[in-house]
């Protein structure tokens, strides 16, 4: 694995039920608080009342932990579909691999005949994550991106909604242009990888890797590798 180290400060998220602001650890203790202030919607019509568990997960960046979020999942959803949502709200660029690894057993987006331990992604949360339960999820396996998760919290509620939920998650950092020092809008692809390479609109032309490899910041531990732009 290499790691890259930008010069991001830590960050503070927003609660998406109350609108407080707290950092990473403090949210996690609100967020306890706060879903007994605001329980999930009831079902409407004529939709029959079911209980459902719901599994509140912290991910982070491995080596960007200032890109956070808290989440709430069913316990009955497949990890496919946490696959889905994290390629969705924070890595997806070029349709690539991707795995899962629970109790250092790797779960494929796409499984191969030649590699028998892998397992496919269709097996419910419930049946492989508990509360406490730490994992991990890789996302491109050639420029990889890797994010911790860990189940921090654990409901049962009456609701037949079945969608993954963000809670809270970072407000977007700000970078200093390593030029000039203003924000950064930009993030050179080949800089990144030694942790550089943050550019601001006014510097972006002088780039000496050139303005072709600049790719816009966004709010992702995927910032600046291949080709996602958010």
């Amino acid at each position: 694995m290499t790691a890259r180290k930008p010069k991001i400060q830590k960050t503070n998220g927003i609660c998406s039920l109350c609108g407080s602001v707290f950092g990473k650890t403090a949210m996690k203790k609100h967020l306890v608080q706060c879903l007994q202030k605001h329980p999930a919607r009831k079902p409407s019509g004529f939709s029959v009342p079911i209980q459902t568990r719901l599994f509140t997960i912290l991910v982070k960046g491995s080596f960007l932990h200032e890109y956070w979020m808290y989440f709430e999942v069913p316990a009955n959803s497949l990890l496919r579909g946490l696959d889905v949502f994290l390629r969705d709200t924070w890595v997806e660029c070029c349709w690539h691999l991707s795995a899962f690894t629970i109790d250092g057993k790797r779960y494929m987006s796409e499984t191969d005949e030649n590699f028998r331990n892998d397992k496919s992604m269709n097996y419910l949360l419930e049946k492989v994550l508990r509360p406490g339960k730490e994992f991990y999820y890789e996302y491109d396996f050639g420029s990889p991106t890797y994010l911790e998760l860990k189940v921090v919290n654990e409901r049962e509620i009456e609701d037949s909604d079945r969608s993954i939920n963000i809670l809270a998650r970072n407000e977007p950092p700000l970078v200093n242009c390593d030029s000039c020092g203003k924000i950064a809008t930009y993030i050179c692809r080949q800089c990144s990888h030694s942790g550089e390479g943050w550019v601001c609109k006014d510097c972006a032309p002088d780039h000496k890797c050139g303005e072709e490899v600049l790719l816009p910041v966004v709010n992702s531990p995927r910032v600046g590798v291949c080709g996602y732009s958010g």
